[in-house]
C-alpha cells in the first residue's frame, strides 16, 4: 500500500514526520512548494492506495469534493486531528483499507480509530487478549471460542498491550478473522485497571496490572464486561458487550 502524509499546515509537519516514518509513507509539505493542500491532494489522489490527511474533517471534505469515483478504485482516506485525537477512516473502508489504516494511525500515535461502516457497527463485542510468547494462532481461537461460543462473529476488534503488538499468534488470529488489532501502552492501562484479580505477576513483566481486561474495558468504555479474564493454554481472554447491545437486566 503506497500512503502519502498531508498536513493542512507546517504546524503539523513533526507529527507529519513521525507518521511518515512509521506508516512507511511519503510526507507531502505543501508550505515548501508552490502548490496549497487542496491542490496537492487533487493533483496526485490517484497516486497511492491511501491517504493520512492531518486536517479538520470539515477541511477534508471541502478539498475531497468531486474526487472520490467508485468505492472498488478511490483510495483509502484517514483524517487524523493535529492533536493526533481521532484516526477517522473516511472513504474507501472495506475496499480501500481505510479501516485497517485507521487502526494503524491510531496505534502509532494513541489516537481513537473511527471507523463507521454499517459491517462494524452490528458487532457488539470487543474483546482483550493476552499471551504468553510463541502462542498460535489456532491456540488463542481456541480460547477465544471456548469463552464466548458461536459468537466470533461478532467480535468488532481485539486489544491488547503494546508488547503483544508483533506478537505472531495474535497477528496471525485477527488477520484469520478480519479483525482489527487495537494497542495499549501499559501507562494507559494502568490509567484504568479494571481486573477482578490484579497479577503480580504480569505487572512485572508489562508494567500493568492487567491485560485482557483493562484492553477490553479501554477499547469499549460504554460496554459491560461479559466474561472476566479467563485464562487457557498462555491465553488470558476478556470480553466486554455494547450496553445497548446487551439482554436487558431488570433490577431486583
Amino acid at each position: 500500500m503506497t500512503l502519502a502524509v498531508l498536513p493542512v499546515r507546517a504546524e503539523g509537519g513533526r507529527l507529519g514526520e513521525f507518521l511518515a516514518s512509521g506508516l512507511g509513507a511519503e510526507l507531502l509539505r505543501p508550505w515548501e512548494g508552490q502548490h496549497s493542500p487542496r491542490e496537492l491532494l487533487s493533483g496526485r489522489f490517484t497516486d497511492f492506495s491511501g491517504w493520512v490527511l492531518l486536517m479538520a474533517s470539515g477541511i477534508a471534505s471541502r478539498f475531497l469534493s468531486g474526487l472520490p469515483e467508485s468505492k472498488l478504485r478511490d483510495p483509502a482516506v484517514v483524517i487524523l486531528d493535529e492533536g493526533a485525537r481521532f484516526a477517522v477512516s473516511l472513504l474507501s473502508g472495506h475496499e480501500g483499507g481505510a479501516n485497517a489504516l485507521a487502526y494503524r494511525v491510531a496505534n502509532l500515535t494513541g489516537a481513537v480509530p473511527v471507523v463507521t461502516t454499517a459491517t462494524e457497527a452490528v458487532k457488539p463485542l470487543t474483546l482483550g487478549i493476552g499471551c504468553r510468547r510463541g502462542v498460535s494462532a489456532a491456540a488463542i481461537e481456541e480460547a477465544v471460542t471456548r469463552v464466548l461460543p458461536g459468537r466470533l462473529t461478532q467480535v468488532r476488534e481485539v486489544a491488547t498491550i503494546d508488547l503483544k503488538a508483533d506478537e505472531p499468534g495474535l497477528q496471525g488470529f485477527c488477520s484469520a478473522h478480519g479483525l482489527p488489532l487495537r494497542i495499549f501502552a501499559a501507562a494507559d492501562l494502568q490509567t484504568r485497571p479494571f481486573v477482578n484479580v490484579p497479577s503480580g505477576w504480569v505487572e512485572s513483566v508489562t508494567g500493568a496490572l492487567g491485560v485482557c481486561e483493562p484492553c477490553a474495558l479501554l477499547a469499549s468504555p460504554r460496554g459491560r464486561l461479559i466474561v472476566p479474564k479467563t485464562a487457557y493454554q498462555g491465553v488470558t481472554v476478556a470480553a466486554v458487550e455494547d450496553v445497548w447491545a446487551a439482554p436487558r437486566q431488570d433490577p431486583v
